[in-house]
């Protein structure tokens, strides 16, 4: 069995690596570290969780006991998707590089940018960065990359998730040439391919997993959800997970818990926090500070359930997490695989548990395709029973009714009131028709009158009543 002495690694490496307990490579540091060490570009695809991290630093900080940092011109580069990943990676080379004189420079955003200024102003060793804050330093001419000897590019598939690539892309060319490259990926997409084609010389693959592969030491099952009306939906479904948290026991020692939306993370924590568990959020809208707490007090034990959002899926290197709950089902299916990397980790066992409402149905679908075998169906805990309410939550229905009452005075008023106002008009109606009635029997007396005059002899039509008598007397002379 190899180990690590067996891998030429500069001896203060190996004994850093001793004194954190270390004493065997993971197949995908066996395999990347001889190739980098080698000044070969390497190609790492594996699952998360497999030890990337350590793969990239322990052969980088062997290959930079040489040299010199310079002003503003660091010599290599760690760029991570993530501030937690690049805060992990920069924890990382802390133990392995305790023993040497390496200096290192962290760029994430949420720092200020004096400080970082000043890092760099005295020369780094190894730079670890997240693109955008990156290319914020180079835009303000405080960092030169013609100095690189070594890129890394760490989770690569997320960068793509991200929008990164077009940035990955512009640092590429900002580099040397002939720097060596380091990239790792827990999926090969297309996109990703391209990059390596363009910007990796003839790298050594090392690929210890078929992409996209769950580790086997992971339980996984999924609970299909019908909510019992769409407007209960939500509660629901908190309730089902606190029924799966609950089934687990004590088993379930801590767990992070996955949701699609940031504004979820904050309902899901807030819901379990009201029942009594000890939950808190993270997400990218938090302030760093207060994302750092929440994971210290993750790592140590202060905090038990991590309601997360995908910003928290990739290289959270916490090695005890027991059990990892999907409360949504992820909509890019590469995104399960490394959420439930998060548990059975380094050897240990895990467990992983799914929610999968009828709406993500096709997104559970993705997933099994990716991962090329069915996730075990597991019963509904809460059966047909419906859920408990949460308190304020189920009172808010009751607004919609008072609101619709005061509105309309109307909805309940309207079948009293309809039939006063159809009566009044049937009643008032022989009065207006007996008016006219009256009005019109004098007109007809009236009309009926000179028709009588008409019909008198001696009246001349078409001469009116005051006819002349010359006129008239011819008219008579006639009748005669």
């Amino acid at each position: 069995m190899t180990k690590f002495s067996d891998l030429n690694l500069d001896p203060k490496v190996l004994k850093a690596i001793a004194e954190a307990g270390y004493e065997t490579p993971t197949p995908i540091q066996a395999g990347a570290i001889p190739s980098a060490l080698e000044g070969k570009d390497v190609l790492g695809i594996a699952q998360t969780g497999t030890g990337k991290t350590a793969s990239f630093t322990l052969p980088m900080i062997t290959l930079l006991g040489r040299g010199r940092a310079r002003a503003r011109m660091p010599r290599s580069l760690v760029l991570c998707p993530t501030r937690e990943l690049a805060a992990q990676v920069a924890e990382n080379f802390d133990v392995y590089a305790k023993h040497t004189k390496l200096t290192k420079a962290l760029l994430i955003g949420g720092v200020s940018f004096k400080d970082q200024d000043a890092l760099i102003d005295r020369g780094v060793d190894v730079l670890i960065a997240t693109p955008g804050r990156l290319l914020d330093h180079f835009e303000r001419g405080k960092l030169l990359l013609t100095g690189v000897q070594i890129m890394v590019v760490d989770e690569a598939d997320r960068m793509l998730d991200m929008g990164f690539i077009p940035d990955i892309e512009r640092i590429f060319n900002l580099t040397p040439f002939t720097r060596q490259t380091l990239f790792f990926s827990a999926t090969m997409a297309p996109e990703i391919e391209r990059i390596t084609n363009t910007f990796l010389h003839a790298p050594a693959r090392v690929e210890v997993a078929r992409a996209a592969t769950t580790g086997e030491n992971i339980a996984q099952g999924v609970v299909m959800f019908r909510a019992s009306r769409r407007e209960n939906a939500d509660r629901e479904k908190r309730a089902l997970l606190r029924a799966l948290i609950d089934g687990e026991g004590e088993a379930c020692t801590n767990a992070i818990i996955f949701c699609n939306r940031k504004v979820d993370v904050d309902i899901v924590a807030k819901s379990l926090k009201k029942y009594g568990y000890n939950a808190e959020p993270i997400h990218g809208d938090l302030d760093q500070s207060q994302r750092m707490r929440t994971l210290d007090g993750f790592r140590n034990g202060d905090v038990r359930f991590l309601v997360a959002s995908d910003v928290a899926a990739r290289g959270l290197d916490i090695p005890a997490v027991s059990h990892v709950f999907n409360f949504d089902v992820p909509s890019h299916a590469e995104d399960y695989v490394h959420r439930i990397g998060r548990t059975g980790r380094a050897g240990r066992s895990g467990k992983a548990l799914m929610i999968c409402s009828t709406r993500d149905t096709k997104y559970f679908e993705a997933v099994e395709k990716l991962i090329e075998k069915e996730v075990p169906r597991l019963e509904n805990p809460l059966g047909n029973a419906p859920a408990p309410a949460e308190g304020a939550e189920e009172d808010k229905p009751a607004p919609k009714s008072s609101r619709s009452r005061s509105r309309g005075r109307g909805k309940g008023d309207k079948p009293a009131e309809t039939p006063a106002k159809a009566e009044a008009p049937r009643e008032q109606a022989p009065k207006r028709e007996a008016k006219p009635q009256e009005k019109r029997e004098p007109k007809a007396q009236e009309r009926r009158e000179p028709r009588q005059d008409r019909r008198d002899t001696n009246r001349v039509v078409g001469m009116g009543e005051d006819t002349p008598s010359f006129i008239r007397l011819s008219f008579d002379e006639r009748r005669g």
